[in-house]
């Protein structure tokens, strides 16, 4: 059973920096994402990315957070710039156990899933 842990969470002023991490067995060098999700709210894809495929974003954080993988470290990241209150939610990272990512931000086709990582901004 592939296992997630992520890290770096915390809580900053708007317009702080994070950088959260991803690692684990359950690691997947051809399609990773992340995905949050705030109280009363639905889970939300964030950024995904593969070998195979480009790195893509949901549209409220493009230009502002950068997904990456270091695959020697079989660790995920997301680098979150410019941070707004309304990017207050838990974050979860996520694998996929295939070849390519399409359909990336759909929850249901990732298979191994991190305990989450609470991220506060606050105004």
């Amino acid at each position: 059973q592939g296992q997630l842990v992520e890290s770096g969470g915390g809580s900053v002023q708007a317009g702080g920096f994070l950088r959260l991490s991803c690692s684990g067995n359950g690691y997947s060098p051809h399609c990773m994402g992340w995905f949050r999700q705030a109280p009363g709210q639905e889970r939300e894809a964030v950024a995904a990315i593969g070998r195979s495929e480009p790195t893509t974003y949901t549209d409220s954080v493009k230009g502002r957070f950068t997904i990456t993988q270091d695959n020697a470290k079989k660790t995920l990241y997301l680098v979150m710039d410019s941070l707004k209150p309304e990017d207050t939610a838990m974050y979860y990272c996520a694998a996929r156990n295939a070849l390519y990512c399409s359909q990336w931000d759909n929850w249901d086709r990732y298979h191994y899933w991190g305990q989450g990582t609470q991220v506060t901004v606050s105004s």
